[in-house]
């Protein structure tokens, strides 16, 4: 970054989360790039490559390949994509009409509503697509949001983790919190109607961008 050149550096989404990585995400100073947003790229490889994971073949070249799930360009060229506003429904209409959502709030939470974390003053988000336009305070969404982050419209305060870098975690839990204490003080926390604990995977927290 220091050497002021543009780049396009293809690596995992999981990168994103990084410690090295995120910051430069949060500040804007690199962002995803324009052509990978979902699924998995073909790698050739040497021809000693064992293919030994499922989703390796030989092309009809007769060149080994291999398949990689969250492949995406880290880049620092901006692109008309990023500038693109998210598309947004309210969060009664999102209750109320996704489906997607209603299922996997009540499956995973018992209630279908917007869960609030235990450990962070935000509410959970499971899909990027169910960010409810009319709601102020700070979510808790997945890392793929970041295919779709303008930042004109949104501001990324912070991760869910464990060193609480960004300020954001309200809590610190003990062994007597349950025996998945640590993976509740590594991401957010939702504590159910039962009491009990259950840790999301990582979460970009996220407010409306000020206006």
């Amino acid at each position: 970054m220091d050497g002021k050149k543009q780049f396009v550096i293809l690596g995992n989404m999981n990168a994103i989360t990084y410690k090295e990585v995120f910051p430069l995400l949060k500040d804007n100073e690199i962002w995803l790039g324009y052509s990978i947003h979902s699924g998995d790229r073909k790698f050739n490889v040497p021809d000693d490559y064992p293919l030994n994971a499922a989703g390796c073949g030989i092309d009809e070249d007769g060149k080994k390949f291999i398949r990689v799930k969250g492949v995406r360009w880290f880049t620092n060229i901006d692109h008309d994509l990023r500038h693109q506003p998210l598309l947004l429904d309210t969060m009664n209409n999102n209750l109320k009409f996704n489906k997607k959502l209603k299922k996997k709030l009540e499956t995973t939470f018992g209630a279908i509503k917007y869960p609030h974390y235990d450990n962070y003053d935000a509410i959970e988000v499971p899909f990027t697509e169910c960010i409810p336009s009319d709601y102020n305070g700070i979510m808790g969404v997945p890392i793929t949001f970041m295919d779709k982050y303008n930042p004109n419209q949104f501001a990324i305060l912070g991760i869910t983790d464990r060193n609480n870098e960004y300020g954001l975690t309200t809590k610190i839990y003990t062994p007597s919190d349950g025996n998945n204490y640590a993976d509740c003080n590594r991401r957010a926390a939702i504590r159910l109607s039962n009491g009990k604990l259950v840790s999301t995977y990582a979460r970009l927290l996220i407010k409306k961008a000020d206006e």
